[in-house]
């Protein structure tokens, strides 16, 4: 059961991601990877609120694994951060690492607060 819980949460996330992270893209022109860096940014948030909450485990693995584990991208972050820094574009690399990293931490700690209220 929990397999199917994952699975439908996964296939849903997966979904959700390609459709806002592909409208989002398409709005900026400036070579920002915006559209995941919004998803990635959101995932933190809801996974660390989730946690704070408290969830049952059927609904953890429903929504922190399958959801938010891949409407959330590493392999596309990552992979952009590789084409920015062949096409040289090092300032907009380095802020998008920035972007992520700390912010990830940043408002994953916050929804953990804020589930914990």
């Amino acid at each position: 059961m929990i397999a199917l819980f994952v699975a439908v949460g996964g296939c849903l996330g997966a979904l959700a991601r390609f459709i806002l992270s592909s409208w989002m893209n398409k709005k900026s022109s400036t070579g920002f990877p915006i559209g995941t860096l919004f998803i990635n940014l959101l995932g933190s948030f809801l996974l660390g609120w989730i946690a704070g909450i408290g969830t049952t485990s059927s609904l953890y693995f429903f929504l922190g694994v399958g959801f938010i584990g891949s409407f959330t991208t590493f392999s596309t972050f990552k992979l952009e951060n590789i084409q920015l820094r062949e096409k040289k574009k090092h300032f907009i690399s380095y802020s998008y690492l920035a972007c992520s990293y700390i912010g990830g931490i940043l408002l994953a700690f916050a929804g953990m607060m804020l589930g914990r209220i």
